[in-house]
């Protein structure tokens, strides 16, 4: 192995684990959101707690999700340095623009979108592993409508045993508690899942650059430098996306915030154990939506939910453009 080669794979891991972090900032909102809305923890609580677990986790999982976005969304052989570049470049700006924004889309979609729009535009349409996109765009709608129904069933069982506001507030105590505990389980689901995914792009170039091979295991440096990535990334906080989801989508009170934060959690946790990579965002805001319908009186804000789904719609088709974008631009010049 040359030291030029070894340069570039390391410059590489070094750019993935950038987009690890602009994941974190960006996606920090979906697992402290509702905890911060409802006055549970103060923000900067909320965000060490979310960076502390988003980290823990990975002593306790296994790598499925690694595995499928390394070796099943493209065939490897095809990726080169530029091809992960492009989709690295390609996500980052999506991201960047949506926390502009304010948008809570999904970081893990766009990366995917960055991947497969970078590869069509080095080989085609060949090298795509279509079962497999297909199954992640099945859970694109999936993840946040089973969030919202699970999350539902949750918040109408809680209001049918304290139905009263009275009810409520004396047992405001346990229930804030109860939702530091359900954040930090979302913070590990987080952690879990999209970490996973820059490792498996790691583990992609790595095996592209012929430093490892198909049957190898995910070097733990690979492991951690991701996970400490999405950890200090949340470190970074992602208010304007708080703001969204704690505030603008329907009124959280600490039960209806421990419920949503409970489902989704349980969510991602299954679908990191089957090994698909689903979005954090999308499931969160599927579960407050949930709340919001399930109540006595429903409180969605439909306008603000509407914005966010045209934003999920364009996430991969716009960062696949801009990195086949990029990726041209790298050929060019």
């Amino acid at each position: 192995m040359s030291l030029c080669c070894l340069y570039d794979n390391f410059g590489a891991s070094v750019r993935l684990n950038g987009d690890d972090f602009t994941n974190g900032f960006h996606d920090a909102a979906n697992s402290i959101a509702t905890v911060v809305a409802t006055g549970t923890l103060k923000p900067r609580q909320a965000v060490a707690m979310a960076a502390a677990f988003n980290f823990i986790v990975m002593f306790f999982i296994t790598h499925h999700v690694a595995a499928t976005i390394g070796k099943g969304i493209v065939n490897p052989a095809v990726v080169d340095f530029n091809v992960i570049f492009s989709c690295l470049m390609g996500a980052i700006a999506w991201n960047l623009i949506t926390w502009y924004l304010g948008l809570p889309t999904s970081s893990s979609h766009a990366l995917i979108g960055g991947l497969i729009g970078a590869t069509i535009c080095r080989a085609g349409t060949d090298p795509l592993i279509w079962d497999n996109i297909g199954r992640l765009a099945a859970f694109i709608i999936l993840s946040p409508v089973i969030g919202f129904l699970m999350v539902a069933g949750i918040n109408t069982a809680a209001r049918s045993i304290w139905p009263s506001k009275m009810d409520r507030e004396r047992h405001n105590v346990k229930f804030k508690w109860a939702q530091i505990f359900s954040s930090a389980c979302y913070s590990m689901g987080h952690g879990a899942n999209d970490a996973q995914k820059t490792a498996g792009i790691i583990f992609l170039i790595l095996t592209a650059g012929g430093i490892l091979t198909a049957s190898s295991d995910i070097p733990t440096w690979v492991i951690a430098a991701s996970f400490s990535a999405i950890g200090l990334g949340t470190l970074a906080g992602g208010w304007r996306i708080v703001n969204t989801l704690g505030f603008k989508l329907t009124e959280l009170d600490v039960r209806g915030g421990f419920c949503a934060e409970a489902g989704g959690s349980v969510m991602l946790f299954v679908a990191s154990a089957m090994g698909i990579p689903v979005s954090t965002t999308h499931t969160i805001t599927g579960a407050i939506l949930g709340v919001g319908a399930s109540e006595t009186e429903p409180n969605v804000k439909w306008k603000t939910a509407s914005r966010i789904l045209w934003a999920w719609i364009f996430t991969i088709p716009a960062s696949a453009l801009m990195a086949a974008a990029f990726y041209t631009g790298f050929r060019i010049f």
